[in-house]
């Protein structure tokens, strides 16, 4: 490239190795902000503007918008479901109570032992009319909650260790995984022995289902955090406390909340378990109680508010990861 210099005598003399945007390409890689999900490091420097070279680039760019504002119904027709994908839910489900309906008007089997949806809804009237059925469905949500709650704790904080210390995972790993080796109907009586039937074994039931699958993702999503960017973190010298919260608490964030939805469903069998084994209220209890009447009708309201409540509480979570998974893009954007 040809370079053009202006000596004292005010002749323009032509020279070679001067490369355009030079200048503008080191003011350009020069450090302004970095920002690594929503912390920001560094010092502002002022905006020098981009060679001249992009303006087809950006060109092409607002054509392109252009063209996406002319067409905004097609994009977003491949963004939202069709319509008949949603009806499939309530048509399966309003298939399955027909046959259901049906089996049950042919007389092939009693009712005692399959009785009809009307008896089903029958039944689940009577238990909000005298107020019995809200109260034991309010003890096993609390259970659940609780036990959720413990368990994601304990796992979340003993995970975190396990991932930063391999001798810890050393010591520990044998041990957590042998005691997922015992199924937890074992080991249920033993903590309703030593903590009784009151709902402290219980919750410590379902902490004890949910504590492995949110350990176990817990651990990979720390370890997921990519190395150049532990790296990147150091080089700006960032304390423990902000790599902790600004780096390894954005990436493991989506794979500790699917060990999460996970554990929401599981707490609920954990609180049911606990029920079975020792109990005089919540909906395990209900079960036994229409187990040992023939209350058919009674064992299926029970079970169907246990799958509301599982689902209810998957639900919710994910609404919490679709959430917090926006905003952790937004901040690293």
């Amino acid at each position: 490239m040809t370079r053009c210099d202006s000596g004292a005598d005010g002749t323009v003399r032509m020279g070679e190795g001067w490369q355009p945007g030079a200048t503008r390409a080191r003011g350009f890689l020069s450090p302004r902000r970095v920002v690594l999900f929503g912390f920001r490091l560094g010092r502002e420097q002022p905006h020098l503007p981009r060679p001249e070279a992009n303006a087809g680039a950006r060109d092409d760019s607002a054509m392109n918008t252009g063209d996406a504002l002319e067409h905004p119904t097609q994009e977003a027709a491949h963004r939202r479901p069709r319509r008949w994908t949603r009806a499939l839910l309530p048509i399966g489900l309003a298939a399955a109570l027909a046959a259901w309906q049906g089996l049950t008007m042919t007389g092939t089997v009693p009712a005692f032992l399959l009785p009809s949806p009307a008896a089903v809804a029958d039944r689940f009237v009577r238990g909000l009319g005298d107020a019995s059925l809200a109260r034991h469905t309010l003890v096993t949500l609390s259970e659940v909650l609780a036990g959720l709650m413990l368990g994601v704790l304990a796992a979340a904080i003993l995970g975190y260790w396990i991932a930063k210390s391999p001798s810890v995972e050393r010591l520990l790993s044998p041990y957590i995984v042998a005691s997922q080796a015992i199924p937890i109907v074992a080991i249920a009586p033993l903590l309703v022995i030593w903590f009784g039937p009151g709902r402290l074994s219980k919750i410590l039931i379902a902490a004890l289902i949910v504590f492995f699958p949110v350990l176990v993702n817990t651990v990979v999503g720390v370890r997921s955090v990519p190395q150049d960017l532990r790296q990147l973190m150091r080089s700006l010298r960032a304390t423990r406390a902000q790599v902790f919260a600004k780096l390894e608490v954005p990436a493991a964030l989506p794979v500790l909340l699917g060990g999460l939805k996970i554990g929401a469903t599981l707490s609920v069998i954990g609180a049911v378990v606990g029920e079975f084994v020792g109990a005089d209220e919540g909906l395990g209890f209900l079960v036994n109680i229409g187990r040992g009447l023939y209350d058919t009708s009674l064992v299926f309201v029970a079970v169907f508010l246990l799958i509301a409540m599982a689902l209810v509480l998957y639900g919710l979570v994910a609404w919490l990861e679709r959430r917090l998974t926006w905003r952790t893009e937004a901040e690293s954007s």
